[in-house]
C-alpha cells in the first residue's frame, strides 16, 4: 500500500482465525523491504483479551529470555517454537491449542535498517473454539471369505457455532505397515474421491460410501479380497475456511479399528492352536502353541497374527519381526509378555502374571504370503478357539485404624495410626479428613506410595498453617501420621485410612477410619477478677487478681493478658497495659497515671495488677482480657479465644474535710453607695484552696437563688445568667480581702440589689495528679436593705386585681398621696414581678424627667401619662396574653446637696401590687358576666327573686278569693 523501495513491510496471516482447543497451529508471518543481512529475526507477542492493552512476550527467534513466565515452560519443552521457512519467512507451531492461547496475536521484525521507516510488526486474532467433532465405529474383528460383502458404519457430528464441512474417509493399514492407503472419501465439498487401489473397483460399483441420515455414513465392500485384509477404520475431519479464501481442518478424530481377515479359495493351510493349562490363578503362565501343518512348509511364506477374543495381540512376519499391538506394548517392555517363531511351523505366545483380563477365546490366525515382503496374503486360516480362564486371587490382607489423641484443643497434635496385617505384597497408603461439616465430602491428607514417596494434599501442603506433616511406616505394617498442629474445630471428625496392596498385576484396598474430637480454645477458658476491698483511702494499697481457667495447660499456649479500666460509667473501656507471651509490658500512652506506679506479676495462671499508693485518679471499674494462641503460633494475627473477666468497682475515699463556714446570719443597711457582703471561713486545711459562689435570695417569698458570681480556686470568674450584662459585671466583685475572708463588692447598689445574700465556698485539694474536690459549706444569709425615710412619701399600697381584654388598654395605678417637699425631685421605676428570678424593670422616670424604656416588645406599648404631679400611673396599650401578671411602681425622693452638686435619695416607697388579668377576644356573655363581680351576684340571685314573686301573686289570690 504505497511502499517504496527499502521501507519495510511485516505481513502476517489474515485473521480473525478459527482453530480447535488440543490442535496443532501455525501462523506465518514474512517481512519485506528490508535492509540488513537476508535472515532476519522474528518476535512472537499476544494481547489476552483480558488485557488487550498489555503486551505478553511468547517466543524469539534471537533471545532465549524473550517469553514471559506463563509461556516459558512451553517454549523450552517446544509446545511453541518458530520454524524458520526462510531467511524472512517463519511460521509458529503451537503444538497443543489451549484455551487461554485466544488473543491478538503480534509478528515484530527488529529493526536491521539505517533507519526506521516502514511497518515492523503486523498483528492478527486467533479465536479458540471447542473441538466437537466425534467419530466413532464399533470395533469388530471379521474374518470372511474372499468374495464376501463388507459393511462398515461411522458415526460422525459436530456442534461448532461457526460454519464448518465434514470430510469422512474409509482407510485400510495392512499388516505390518506403518502407512494407512484409503480406500474411499466424502470430502468437504461432497465429492467421492477413491484411494489409487481402489479406483477401479469404485468405478465399477464394487466400492461405495453412501451417507444414511445426519450422522451415518456406511463403507459398502461388494466383494472383499485378500488385498482387503488387514486394520479398516473411519477418519473425520472439520475444515473452516479462513479470510484469505483457503479451507483449513481443525480438526480430526479416528475411530476404532475393525480387524478384517479375507480366507483365499486356494491350497491347504491346517492350523491348530494348544495351551499347556486350560485354568489358571492370577499371577501364573499362560503358554500357548500354534502349529501350522502345510506341506512343504520349510519353502513357504507364513505370517502369524495371535487373536483374544477376536481382537490382535501380536503379530510375527515371515522373517520373525515381532509386533505388539498397542495396549500390550508396555507389559511387553515388562518382559509380562513374549512371542516368538521356535521354526517356520511353531510359533509361541507366553504371558507371564496372567491377570483376569488375559482371560477368553484365544486364536492364532495364519496368513500365507508369496514372499516375504508381500503386503498381501494368498490365503488365510484361522484356528479353532482355545478357552482360557483365570481365577482372581483372594487377598488377606486386614487393616486397623487408631489414634493415641482422641480429644485435644485446637493447636494440639493429631497422631494416626494405619496397621496393615497380611499383605503379600508393596503396599501405597492414603490418608483422607472426613469433616463432619460437609458430609460426603473428604480431603486428602497424604499419600505414600508403594516405593515411599510421600506427598501432602494441597490443603496441607503449607507448613506455615499446620506445621510439616509427617507420613512414616513405623514398623513393617504400621503407618504413623501425624498432623503437629490442628488449626480450628474442623480439623476434627473422622480420618480415614485407605491401604492398597500391589500384587501380579492387581491391587486390592481396605479403608479404615479413625475419630477424633478438636476442641475450641474458648471452650473452658474463663477468667475472674477480685479484690480484697473494694473501696480504699487516697494512699492505701490494693491488689486486683486476675485467675484464668481452661480445659488445657494454659502455660503452653500463648498468652496475652490485658487490663482494661473505665474510669467512669458513662465512658469507655480503656486499655491501661498489655502483657505478651514473652513478659513484653506495653503501656497504654493515653492512661499515664499509673505507669511507674503499678507492679505486674505472674505466678502459673493467676496474673496481678498491685497499685501500691492509690490516688483518685484509680477509682474506676477494672477488667482483665486474655487472648490465647494455637500452640506452635506466635502473634501477630488473630487469637483463637479470648475472654474478658467480670467487673471489679475501685472507690478511692479522698481525705475527710474540715472545712467551717460562719453561719450566722446578719445584715447589711445603706442608703446609697456602695455595700459590701462577706463571707467568713471558720476553720480549714492549711493547704487547701478555695472556690466562692454568691447567690441572691430574691424578696418576693418562693423565689429560686440566683447565682451572682462564682470564684474558682484559681480566682477565675464566672457570673451568673441575670448577673451577665456589662453593666451588671462591673457592678459586682468578688474580693478575698484575708486568708479566711472573702466578700462581694456591689458598687453604685440600688434598690433593685436588696434581698437575702449568702456564700457558698468549696474546698480543694491538690493530689498528686489533679485538683479534688473535698467538700463545701454554705454561709448564713446576710439581708441587704436600703435605710430611708418613708414619711415624706406616702404612697397607695393597696393591693388591686384589674382585668383587660387582648387588644384593649389597661392603666397601672401608682399615686402619691398628698405633695413632696419643695426642692426635691421624684424618680420612679416600674417593674413586673417574676417568679423564678430578679423582678423585671420596665420603665423608669429619672430625677431629671427623661424616661427610660426597656429593649424589647414592650417598649413601644408602655405610656407614663402623669395628669398631676403625683400620678406615675403607667398605661399599657394593646395588652397581649403575655402581659398577664404581677405589676408594682417604686418612688423616690432626691434632694440636691448644698453645694450644689450631687443628689442624695432622702426617701423611698413601694407601692402595692397590681394583679393583670388578660381576657381572650372571642370571650362569650358568660365569660363577661364571670368577670363582673356586681353582674354575677344579680344573676345568682335572680331565681330566688323569681320564687319570692310567684308565692305574693299566690297569697293575694288566695286573700282574693276568700273574700
Amino acid at each position: 500500500t504505497g511502499l517504496t523501495t527499502g521501507q519495510r513491510a511485516v505481513t502476517v496471516q489474515q485473521g480473525p482465525l478459527y482453530r480447535t482447543e488440543g490442535s496443532h497451529v501455525t501462523l506465518w508471518c514474512k517481512v519485506s523491504g528490508y535492509q540488513g543481512p537476508a535472515e532476519q529475526n522474528f518476535q512472537w507477542s499476544i494481547y489476552l483479551p483480558s488485557a488487550p492493552e498489555r503486551e505478553v512476550q511468547i517466543v524469539s527467534t534471537v533471545d532465549p529470555s524473550f517469553p514471559y513466565a506463563i509461556y516459558t515452560q512451553r517454549v523450552r519443552g517446544r509446545g511453541i517454537f518458530v520454524e524458520r521457512l526462510r531467511g524472512d519467512a517463519v511460521l509458529l507451531h503451537i503444538a497443543e491449542l489451549q484455551e487461554r492461547d485466544a488473543g491478538q496475536y503480534e509478528c515484530h521484525t527488529p529493526n536491521t535498517d539505517e533507519r526506521y521507516f516502514g511497518s515492523y510488526s503486523a498483528k492478527t486474532t486467533l479465536s479458540v473454539i471447542a473441538d466437537t467433532l466425534s467419530a466413532s465405529m464399533a470395533p469388530q474383528a471379521l474374518t470372511l471369505t474372499e468374495g464376501d460383502a463388507v459393511e462398515l458404519t461411522c458415526e460422525v457430528s459436530k456442534s461448532t457455532a461457526q460454519h464448518t464441512h465434514l470430510s469422512v474417509g474409509w482407510f485400510l493399514q495392512g499388516a505390518g505397515e506403518h502407512h494407512s492407503e484409503e480406500v474411499l472419501t466424502l470430502s468437504k465439498d461432497f465429492i467421492l474421491k477413491p484411494g489409487p487401489s481402489y479406483q477401479q473397483r469404485f468405478l465399477e460399483g464394487d466400492v461405495r460410501l453412501n451417507k444414511v441420515g445426519n450422522t451415518t455414513y456406511k463403507l459398502f465392500i461388494g466383494a472383499a479380497k485378500p488385498s482387503d485384509q488387514g486394520q479398516l477404520y473411519c477418519e473425520a475431519a472439520e475444515w473452516i475456511e479462513d479470510p484469505d479464501g483457503t479451507w483449513k481442518d481443525i480438526s480430526r478424530k479416528q475411530t476404532q479399528r475393525t480387524s478384517l481377515a479375507v480366507l483365499s479359495q486356494g491350497r491347504d493351510l491346517p492350523v491348530d492352536i494348544a495351551a499347556a493349562e486350560h485354568s489358571l490363578s492370577e499371577g501364573d503362565t499362560l503358554q500357548l502353541k500354534c502349529v501350522v501343518g502345510a506341506p512343504k512348509s520349510s519353502s513357504r511364506h507364513f505370517k502369524v497374527v495371535w487373536l483374544l477374543d477376536s481382537m490382535e495381540v501380536a503379530t510375527v512376519d515371515p522373517h520373525g519381526v515381532l509386533i505388539w499391538e498397542e495396549e500390550y506394548k508396555e507389559r511387553a517392555k515388562l518382559g509380562q509378555l513374549r512371542a516368538s517363531k521356535q521354526s517356520n511351523t511353531v510359533y509361541v505366545l507366553t504371558i507371564y502374571e496372567v491377570g483376569l483380563k488375559d482371560k477368553g477365546t484365544y486364536q492364532c490366525s495364519v496368513l500365507e504370503m508369496r514372499t516375504p515382503g508381500d503386503l498381501h496374503s494368498i490365503q488365510t486360516n484361522v484356528s479353532s478357539g482355545i478357552q482360557v480362564n483365570v481365577k482372581p486371587v483372594e487377598s488377606h490382607m486386614r487393616l486397623s485404624v487408631s489414634t493415641s489423641t482422641p480429644q485435644v484443643t485446637v493447636g494440639d497434635s493429631l497422631i494416626l495410626h494405619c496397621e496393615v496385617q497380611g499383605a503379600t505384597g508393596p503396599v501405597s497408603v492414603r490418608w483422607w479428613h472426613l469433616p463432619p461439616q460437609h458430609p460426603g465430602h473428604r480431603v486428602l491428607v497424604a499419600t505414600m506410595e508403594q516405593d515411599g514417596t510421600l506427598s501432602l494434599g494441597s490443603a496441607y501442603q503449607d507448613g506455615q498453617t499446620r506445621g510439616s506433616l509427617q507420613l512414616e511406616k513405623k514398623s513393617s505394617g504400621t503407618f504413623t501420621l501425624v498432623i503437629p498442629s490442628t488449626l480450628d474445630e474442623e480439623d476434627g471428625g473422622q480420618y480415614r485410612c485407605e491401604a492398597t496392596q500391589w500384587c501380579r498385576g492387581r491391587n486390592w484396598t481396605e479403608k479404615g477410619e479413625a475419630a477424633v474430637m478438636v476442641s475450641s480454645m474458648a471452650l473452658g477458658l474463663h477468667a475472674t477478677l477480685r479484690s480484697r476491698i473494694a473501696t480504699v483511702t487516697r494512699g492505701q494499697r490494693f491488689e486486683l487478681v486476675c485467675q484464668v481457667a481452661a480445659s488445657y495447660t494454659l502455660e503452653e499456649v500463648p498468652a496475652f493478658v490485658r487490663w482494661l479500666f473505665q474510669p467512669s460509667p458513662a465512658g469507655p473501656s480503656r486499655e491501661l497495659v498489655r502483657v505478651s507471651p514473652s513478659g513484653t509490658v506495653a503501656w497504654e500512652t493515653a492512661q499515664p497515671h499509673l505507669q511507674g506506679r503499678a507492679q505486674l506479676a505472674k505466678a502459673g495462671t493467676s496474673f496481678r495488677l498491685l497499685i501500691p499508693s492509690a490516688s483518685p485518679a484509680d477509682q474506676g471499674t477494672y477488667q482483665c482480657e486474655v487472648e490465647v494462641w494455637r500452640r506452635n503460633t506466635r502473634p501477630p494475627g488473630q487469637p483463637a479465644a479470648s475472654t474478658r473477666s467480670n467487673v471489679v468497682g475501685i472507690k478511692v475515699v479522698l481525705p475527710e474535710s474540715k472545712l467551717q463556714v460562719a453561719t450566722e446570719d446578719s445584715s447589711v443597711e445603706i442608703a446609697s453607695g456602695n455595700a459590701a457582703i462577706e463571707c467568713r471561713i471558720v476553720f480549714a486545711q492549711n493547704n487547701s484552696q478555695f472556690a466562692v459562689t454568691w447567690y441572691l435570695l430574691p424578696p418576693l417569698a418562693g423565689a429560686t437563688p440566683l447565682q451572682v458570681i462564682r470564684a474558682n480556686y484559681s480566682s477565675i470568674l464566672e457570673y451568673g445568667s441575670a448577673f451577665s450584662s456589662p453593666a451588671q459585671k462591673s457592678r459586682f466583685l468578688s474580693q478575698r480581702v484575708s486568708s479566711n475572708v472573702f466578700q462581694l463588692q456591689i458598687l453604685s447598689a440600688d434598690v433593685r440589689d436588696q434581698g437575702r445574700y449568702y456564700c457558698v465556698v468549696e474546698e480543694w485539694l491538690w493530689l498528686v495528679d489533679g485538683w479534688y474536690k473535698l467538700g463545701e459549706g454554705t454561709s448564713g444569709r446576710t439581708t441587704l436593705e436600703f435605710k430611708v425615710a418613708e414619711h415624706g412619701l406616702p404612697m397607695e399600697r393597696t393591693n388591686r386585681s384589674l382585668s383587660a381584654r387582648e387588644g384593649d388598654a389597661a392603666t397601672l395605678p401608682c399615686r402619691l398621696q398628698g405633695a413632696h417637699l419643695p426642692g426635691t425631685r421624684l424618680s420612679a421605676t416600674w417593674f413586673q414581678v417574676r417568679s423564678g428570678g430578679r423582678d423585671s424593670a420596665l420603665l423608669s422616670l429619672r430625677r431629671d424627667g427623661t424616661v427610660e424604656y426597656p429593649p424589647g416588645r414592650l417598649a413601644g406599648r408602655l405610656q407614663l401619662r402623669r395628669p398631676s404631679a403625683g400620678d406615675f400611673s403607667l398605661t399599657l396599650s394593646g395588652v397581649e396574653r403575655e402581659d398577664a401578671g404581677v405589676y408594682y411602681c417604686q418612688l423616690q425622693q432626691w434632694q440636691q446637696h448644698s453645694d450644689g452638686k450631687d443628689w442624695a435619695l432622702r426617701a423611698s416607697a413601694r407601692s402595692g401590687y397590681t394583679q393583670l388579668t388578660t381576657i381572650p377576644p372571642e370571650s362569650t356573655v358568660l365569660s363577661r358576666i364571670c368577670s363582673s363581680p356586681s353582674l354575677l351576684n344579680f344573676i345568682l340571685y335572680l331565681p330566688l327573686v323569681l320564687i319570692l314573686f310567684l308565692a305574693l301573686a299566690v297569697f293575694c289570690w288566695y286573700c282574693k278569693f276568700r273574700k
